[in-house]
């Protein structure tokens, strides 16, 4: 064995591939600045994640079979899943980051609590990447000054990733989600036991979605906008917690939360030897937001293709064969990013859009293909007739939205 890797960020991206390596019997380091660290999140994950990423029923806080979409007119549609062994599954990030990094170790990284400053770039194609860093372990924020030598890097620490950085790997546009965690009167949490909702509407987000999502004794509360609209937030915030008073109402606010969620991949995401994975390579999905599943997953692929083209470890791989990553990746996901995209343009533009959208959402057809991809990641494809009822229906939806909309 010749290969050492570092991933920096212990996120479901770094610990997915900090654990497919050490499987493989590579010798792999996590970096994670802070243990105690608290990822703001929605926190939902689809149900095909459960299974592929083997992850147990107690990091699960609710399994919501139920969906309300709110539109702006306040009109509901439901949207239930009735085959009870599906659900999306709601998780605290504290919860599921923590089962996620220890199983790593478990099963023999190494996990550094660090924070990586510098990045020292190899002059030639074999000679390490020297990793410096300060180490926390001893419990001063300041840290140990150390370094590490290292022959490949994974970038999982997020949307600010140093890592992106150091590789001038470029900038993308980004939104901004505010949250808040409120603690309700337990008759008010019990009309959350299965169910999340989805609020679409200027007053909320202009370009985006608000939510009210389940966790095991709270409800989560937020909304998200474009960075050019950030200074709104909190407005935006005003708004969801406007639209939903009667259902808030008596709630306590545990925790407020912000973070910012990539739209679209970077420039940039294998220079030389280093790799970008999850929020760091900017892989969550317009329209939804989705980043969890698409994180662990794209760590996992970039360390399936280290480990392929290492000879399970015994060689240094190139630039060339971690873009291989990169080329399976889009060809596996590039539509469904497409499509997702295209839909948050249609859809997300004005209240007219989105009144249309929410009558959409009660058609079944649109509910069984939403369900379908969101779940399992693949969409079946829809009868030809069917295809065309739908077709005229969205230009029916449409049009119907600029009479609905306040």
């Amino acid at each position: 064995m010749v290969l050492r890797v570092a991933v920096v960020g212990s996120g479901p991206a770094g610990s997915s591939a900090a654990e497919t390596l050490v499987k493989a019997g590579i010798e792999t380091y996590l970096f994670e600045r802070n243990l105690n660290y608290v990822k703001p999140c929605g926190g939902a994950i689809p149900l095909c994640m459960v299974d592929e990423f083997e992850l147990p029923p107690e990091i699960i806080d609710r399994k919501v079979r139920k969906m309300k979409m709110i539109s702006p007119s306040n009109i509901e549609v439901d949207l239930n899943l009735d085959n009870k062994d599906e659900y999306i599954g709601m998780c605290r990030r504290e919860i599921l980051d923590g089962f996620m990094r220890d199983r790593a170790v478990k099963l023999g990284t190494t996990l550094i609590n660090g924070t990586v400053y510098q990045l020292d770039t190899p002059k030639n194609t074999k000679d390490p990447y020297t990793i410096h860093y300060a180490d926390h372990s001893n419990g001063q924020a300041l840290g140990e000054k150390k370094t590490l030598q290292v022959d490949l890097v994974i970038g999982a620490d997020g949307a600010n990733s140093r890592i992106a950085k150091f590789i001038d790997a470029g900038d993308y546009n980004y939104a901004i989600a505010f949250q808040e965690r409120i603690r309700l009167p337990k008759d008010k949490m019990n009309r959350y036991e299965d169910l999340a909702e989805m609020y679409v509407g200027k007053d909320v987000s202009p370009d985006f979605y608000a939510w009210i999502f389940p966790k095991y004794d709270h409800v989560a509360v937020g909304t998200g906008t474009m960075k050019n609209n950030q200074a709104m937030i909190k407005k935006l915030q005003a708004g969801i917690r406007s639209r939903a008073f009667s259902r808030l109402e008596g709630g306590e606010v545990i925790k407020v939360e912000a973070h910012p969620i990539p739209e679209h991949p970077r420039p940039r995401r294998v220079v030389n030897r280093v790799a970008l994975v999850g929020d760091a390579a900017g892989t969550v999905t317009k329209s939804s937001g989705e980043g969890i599943y698409f994180a662990a997953k794209s760590a996992r692929m970039c360390a399936e293709t280290i480990i392929e083209t290492s000879n399970s470890g015994r060689t240094i791989p190139t630039e060339n064969d971690l873009k291989l990553y990169l080329q399976r990746w889009d060809k596996q996901y590039g539509t469904t990013y497409l499509v997702l995209d295209i839909l948050q343009r249609i859809f997300y533009r004005s209240d007219a859009s989105r009144e249309a959208f929410v009558e959409m959402c009660a058609d079944k057809n649109v509910q069984r293909m939403t369900f379908d991809s969101y779940l399992y990641k693949t969409v079946v494809p829809m009868n030809p007739l069917v295809q065309m009822k739908l077709t005229a229906k969205t230009i029916g939806s449409l049009l119907r939205g600029h009479a609905l909309a306040p």
